[in-house]
């Protein structure tokens, strides 16, 4: 079996009795881009911190090509970091900046030279060579920031929240920097943030971290469509959960029995036994208005409109179900009259991503 470039294995963080990182292990591919998602305190910066070395773990290992880096030192680790503070010495130009590195290191000055002009060309802030950090907007102190690990060449590229600082606008903007910096260089990254649609933009794969571990692993489309647990589902995107119990359909298909004795298929996905307490999982774009003087649609709920929205191309509707609990509606525009506050609607419900839980803990 062929050895993972980097693998974590059974890494745990424990401060007093307070657990931060609990048993997670992870393979990442050499020209991965890996994202740890997840929200305030789950452990995925503590994570980052060990395989940096700025964090001894508590257990477990963490190994690139095979060898431990517990015990070598951070500065020989040869690993690239990129903070969300942007680290820049105030007192250095931008190509003083970028070489800094390469001097630690005793590079020639032809070498040097070479580099920096290299990287400041990937980045696009050759014409700021001269400049001061004091003499940049946010967005090109990050993106000198990012030339400067990545000048000497490191395997590993380890970014901490990198983008929080910046506004929406030029988040984007160096979101897309990023991307291309990590199509043309190919260097295996490893990327923390608590905002999921950055993650979505820019990975190949995301770990969700929660409470100290790891709840899934996939693209952003395997958390989307087909989410482990309750908290990855309310993590990735947005999602109704409406109470039910499990049930049969045709067939002995497994399915959900909502309050009012609807069935909604569940096929394919494993659930509790017959008549347990489930919560099934609905996204606001899985519903649709049937079709005028269509036949009775199989896969539909009841709802009351209790506000409508028009965003466009989108009708976003807050609906209640007749037993009270409150729907999330995402209609595509076709045309059709916008839906009034009061009117009863019949929703078709799209099946093929419904996700049955058992009940959220109180």
């Amino acid at each position: 079996m062929t050895e993972p470039f980097l693998a974590i294995r059974g890494l745990a963080k424990k401060y007093g009795s307070v657990t931060a990182v609990d048993e997670v292990s992870l393979d990442i591919a050499e020209g991965e881009f890996v994202t740890f998602l997840g929200p305030s305190g789950s452990g995925k910066s503590t994570t980052l911190y060990v395989i940096a070395g700025l964090q001894d773990p508590s257990a477990g290992d963490v190994l690139l090509k095979g060898s431990s880096m517990l015990r070598v030192p951070p500065n020989e680790r040869n690993i690239g970091m990129v903070f969300q503070r942007y680290t820049l010495f105030p007192h250095l130009t931008v190509a003083e900046n970028v070489a800094f590195p390469l001097r630690v290191r005793r590079r020639s000055r032809a070498d040097i030279d070479a580099k920096v002009k290299a990287m400041l060309e990937l980045v696009r802030l050759e014409a700021y060579a001269n400049r001061m950090p004091s003499q940049l907007s946010g967005g090109q102190q990050q993106r000198v920031a990012l030339a400067r690990a990545l000048a000497y060449d490191p395997p590993i590229l380890l970014m901490d929240e990198p983008l929080a600082a910046l506004d929406k606008k030029l988040r984007e903007e160096i979101q897309y920097e990023i991307k291309r910096v990590h199509l043309e260089t190919g260097v295996t990254i490893l990327y923390v943030t608590h905002d999921q649609e950055e993650a979505l933009r820019l990975s190949d794969r995301i770990a969700l971290f929660n409470n100290g571990r790891v709840e899934q692993v996939g693209s952003g489309r395997d958390l989307y469509e087909a989410p482990a647990s309750r908290f990855v589902a309310s993590f990735i995107g947005h999602s109704n959960f409406i109470s039910g119990v499990s049930a049969f359909g045709r067939n002995g298909t497994p399915a959900v029995r909502l309050p009012d004795g609807t069935l909604l298929p569940a096929a394919g996905l494993e659930q509790p036994a017959h008549d347990a307490a489930v919560t099934v999982m609905i996204r606001p774009d899985a519903f649709a208005l049937p079709l005028p003087g269509g036949s009775a649609e199989p896969h539909s709920i009841a709802v009351t409109v209790k506000g409508a929205t028009y965003l466009g191309d989108i009708i976003h509707l807050a609906t209640r179900t007749p037993w009270g609990e409150d729907v999330d509606v995402r209609l595509r525009q076709d045309g059709s009259p916008m839906p009034q506050q009061g009117e009863s609607l019949r929703l078709k419900v799209n099946c093929g991503n419904l996700r049955a839980f058992r009940p959220h803990p109180e």
